[in-house]
């Protein structure tokens, strides 16, 4: 992809001449910071502007008419916010989230030490713990049908069946986001999702899916002459915002006593894949296919985390501990 100067603000532009002038860095590496801070920056005016926040494709939202000035309130923490987004909505690794904050330190190095636009440098404490190989946090299935039951919103019938499709059937946030009525095949019980790398999946629908997606689809309604084809609608008769879905499993979680442990969209997901494994008896490359993964060595997690729920069994037998004493 080649750097689009003139969708770019000045600022941006003389930090891409900075880098690969003063600091001689390759082609390569120019144009992955280009990338990282662009995305940055867009995420900024999504999370910060009110006429961005209904954007559903990120890569809509314009930076041109940014101005250096509007980087001047940016915190620590929205660092780390940028960091998370990334890590749960976009599923980048490691190496990737590195390069990112890579790109952020010497881009706001720049604005700050180099070029004396902003007043301080938000990077200057930041910090990333070492990389570690972590088990999925997921839900339990009490803890499932605790959320499911424990919902009360404005809007039952829909968010319900949000949640339903979450845990049933381990969709992504943008693919559930994305689904169009035309997608669901309600005589064979499936729908097509549109996954990374615009591959295309079925995926099929079990009877508490039907259900759901049945009882939603009965109060769903559109104004008159209205050819909106989204599954899910905001209260604006849109396609509902990646941001609104996030909101509404927050809130879920918060009624059911699961708020502030570290859940999101994401983690249902992998309660999805983590029930599949645990009580359907599905091995790791049917689980592959039903959640999209490129590779079995993404889904091998799951085998992983099994076994160490069965080790964890066994060291909470009542005989764990027990062992005879030796005669003297």
């Amino acid at each position: 992809m080649e750097i689009d100067r003139k969708q770019c603000p000045d600022f941006f532009l003389d930090y891409i001449l900075y880098i690969t002038v003063t600091k001689s860095l390759s082609a390569r590496t120019v144009q992955e910071y280009y990338l990282d801070i662009r995305l940055f920056l867009k995420y900024l005016r999504m999370m910060h502007e009110p006429e961005f926040q209904d954007v559903q494709d990120l890569q809509l939202i314009p930076i041109l008419d940014m101005k250096v000035s509007a980087l001047e309130s940016v915190q620590l923490q929205d660092i780390y916010n940028y960091l998370y987004y990334v890590t749960e909505e976009r599923e980048n690794h490691d190496r990737a989230r590195g390069r990112k904050v890579s790109a952020l330190r010497s881009f706001f190095g720049y604005l700050c030490h180099h070029q004396n636009a902003i007043s301080h440098d938000p990077t200057e404490h930041l910090e990333l713990p070492s990389p570690k190989k972590t088990l999925p946090r997921y839900l339990t299935l009490e803890q499932s049908q605790q959320l499911l039951l424990s919902l009360d919103t404005a809007y039952p019938e829909r968010d319900y069946c949000i949640l339903t499709l979450f845990l049933n059937c381990g969709i992504r946030l943008s693919e559930l986001v994305g689904l169009n009525i035309t997608d669901i095949n309600f005589k064979e019980a499936k729908m097509r999702v549109l996954g990374k790398g615009n591959k295309e999946r079925m995926v099929y629908l079990n009877d508490a899916c039907m259900a759901a997606l049945q009882n939603y689809l009965e109060v769903r309604e559109l104004p008159e002459g209205s050819t909106e084809k989204a599954v899910f609608l905001s209260k604006r008769h849109t396609r509902i915002s990646k941001r609104r879905v996030q909101q509404i499993v927050e809130t879920a979680l918060q009624q059911a006593d699961l708020g502030g442990q570290g859940y999101s969209t994401h983690k249902l997901r992998h309660t999805a894949a983590t029930l599949m494994y645990q009580y359907g008896n599905v091995d790791a490359l049917t689980l592959k296919e039903v959640l999209g993964h490129a590779s079995t060595s993404t889904t091998e997690i799951y085998t992983h985390l099994s076994n160490q729920i069965l080790k964890n069994a066994t060291d909470s037998s009542p005989l764990a501990h027990f062992e005879k004493k030796k005669e003297t």
